[in-house]
């Protein structure tokens, strides 16, 4: 196992980003935000945007010769194409960071060589605003600093939890990954109901948005744990247990629904990373 890498080492040596789409630039605007210098990075991007232009940093230029980090964050499909760009890099003295759904750490060794540092990770939309959860999980080259140094750049776009193998990311993809899916169209499905019961389609979708929003900061920010939050709200023989009836019901409700829902989510991850 190699060194480690530090924030020193990235200033110093670069970092690379192949691909700046909107998870790329979220994270790109995280870092120049927490104080990484723009001549600290380069970007490999076929389709730079204006924002991106505006940064200062080098975009499709010439990479430096041992950057600290690269990055990885194109689309699993165009892969196949990127990785041999970057295969010079391989061998040790570059931890490789891959946000790319679906491509195991197994094909990033293949690619890259024995001994090179990996961590994949899993981010969500949410990190668009700053309010992502990212799970990571390192090779067997990737030590503790390299970890830290991953979490430390995924934690300008949110929270970052670690797991113990790579076999929980098809879970986490299931869960956090497509999860943000599931609350927008819990958003929209609630929108409807309340245009069934009579309200205006723009005041449903505002009450819709603002109640989903607000219980999930309420949810982040109170010492209470959802279930003790959902019994508060609920009174004895009142609308919010009528409702809840109906939710929760083990036949049909919320409760087998999400975990047929996850379930489906997980196993189409696992077929896909085959």
């Amino acid at each position: 196992m190699g060194e480690t890498m530090s924030m020193d080492d990235l200033r110093a040596r670069g970092l690379v980003l192949l691909g700046c789409g909107k998870m790329g630039s979220a994270m790109l605007e995280g870092w120049l935000a927490d104080g990484l210098p723009p001549s600290s990075v380069w970007v490999i991007d076929p389709n730079p945007s204006d924002w991106l232009k505006s940064t200062g940093v080098t975009i499709n230029g010439d990479l430096p010769e041992a950057p600290a980090i690269v990055l990885v964050a194109v689309k699993p499909q165009m892969m196949g194409e990127a990785l041999p760009v970057l295969a010079g890099f391989g061998g040790g003295g570059t931890l490789f960071v891959s946000i790319a759904a679906g491509t195991p750490i197994s094909a990033f060794e293949a690619a890259l060589g024995a001994g090179t540092p990996i961590v994949r990770a899993m981010p969500n939309t949410p990190a668009a605003v700053g309010r992502g959860i990212t799970a990571i999980v390192g090779n067997a080259y990737a030590g503790a600093g390299d970890l830290d140094l991953a979490e430390e750049l995924l934690g300008a776009v949110g929270q970052v939890v670690r797991l113990e193998g790579e076999d929980q990311m098809d879970a986490v993809t299931a869960v956090s990954g497509s999860g943000p899916a599931y609350v927008f169209h819990l958003i929209e499905t609630l929108a409807a109901a309340g245009e069934a019961e009579g309200l205006a389609p723009d005041l449903a979708m505002a009450l819709a948005k603002a109640t989903v929003a607000g219980a999930g900061a309420l949810a982040e920010a109170a010492r209470e744990t959802p279930t003790q939050l959902r019994v508060n709200v609920t009174s004895p023989g009142g609308t919010t247990q009528a409702a809840l009836e109906v939710l929760m019901n083990e036949g049909d409700g919320f409760p087998a629904l999400l975990r047929r829902a996850v379930k489906a989510g997980a196993d189409r991850s696992r077929e896909l990373g085959k």
